[in-house]
């Protein structure tokens, strides 16, 4: 394909486009780090790249047998076909998370996400991030990421949960859970209040849910209550590419959950960045935002 075409290159997976995203709004170089498999090849030279370029903190692995993950994104009309091959990205392994190195970066960090693809890669690394955020008061986040996670990884899901204090996604991804977890509701308002009330591993923080659902209000529940908060309304002419929509989100979110700002201007940012990616090709940005 890229023999073909004048290809654009994004540093990109889910997790990474969110906090790409995260570091943008925060405009704080290094703010951020990230950690994920990459194979000793060309493209794992431009994830490098950039990824460095975006200000992140990356650690990779490199595996040194199998090639760095791509994801092919077509766009016709605005909506995008995505063709994955993942190779590298399904290679982690938590004695990288481990090296003295490495784990010096999550001990310093004070807020951790993980997309919920990665469930289906090494999940004792998801364990020990989620256990030491538990232990050290600090905050462990996720996403559901897709239907065919919560349905054929409900095992693993299941035991990650009791430690998120967040939980992402979007109204597909919550009814999926919902049937996974016979609730016998659709209803996207009652199904994140169940998730937020579902056992928590440490009392010190509340779970907060915040599920997004295209130009449809956002749902947050937390303390036995639901919100919806509006989303910034699209002409279709304008809408580009709605690829990494939800992961934008979720990286304008956390900049400023991570500044301690109430969740009105977390789900109000979140929703900012989300409505400036779908104007442009793939999960890309401006110089700089101009959020408010």
């Amino acid at each position: 394909m890229a023999s073909m075409y004048n290809v654009d290159y994004i540093a990109g997976g889910a997790t990474q486009n969110s906090i790409r995203v995260a570091q943008w709004m925060l405009q704080i170089p290094g703010a951020t780090g990230y950690m994920g498999c990459i194979g000793k090849d060309k493209f794992g030279e431009e994830m490098k790249k950039n990824s460095k370029a975006a200000g992140i903190n990356v650690q990779y692995l490199e595996d040194e047998t199998t090639p760095t993950g791509t994801c092919a994104v077509c766009v016709v009309g605005g909506e995008r076909s995505l063709i994955a091959n993942l190779s590298a990205a399904n290679c982690y392994k938590s004695e990288h998370l481990k090296r003295p190195e490495n784990w010096v970066l999550v001990e310093k960090a004070k807020y951790f996400y993980i997309a919920g693809f990665f469930l289906t890669v090494s999940p004792d690394s998801i364990q020990l991030v989620a256990e030491h955020a538990a232990a050290n008061n600090k905050v462990f986040m996720m996403n559901l990421s897709a239907p065919f996670i919560c349905e054929f990884f409900k095992d693993a899901q299941e035991k990650a949960l009791p430690y998120m204090d967040y939980v992402f996604g979007n109204e597909t991804e919550a009814r999926t859970f919902s049937k996974v977890h016979g609730w016998e509701t659709d209803n996207v308002e009652e199904i994140a209040l169940k998730i937020s009330q579902w056992p928590k591993a440490s009392g010190t923080h509340k779970r907060i849910t915040v599920i997004t659902q295209g130009a449809d209000p956002v749902v947050v529940a937390e303390d036995g209550k639901v919100r919806k908060f509006p989303v910034i309304l699209l002409p279709k002419e304008k809408l580009v590419d709605t690829n990494g929509a939800g992961d934008a989100f979720v990286g304008g979110f956390l900049s400023q959950l991570v500044q301690e700002k109430p969740i009105e201007d977390c789900v109000r940012a979140g929703c900012y960045a989300a409505n400036v990616i779908i104007q442009r090709s793939g999960c890309t940005y401006p110089e700089k935002p101009d959020f408010n």
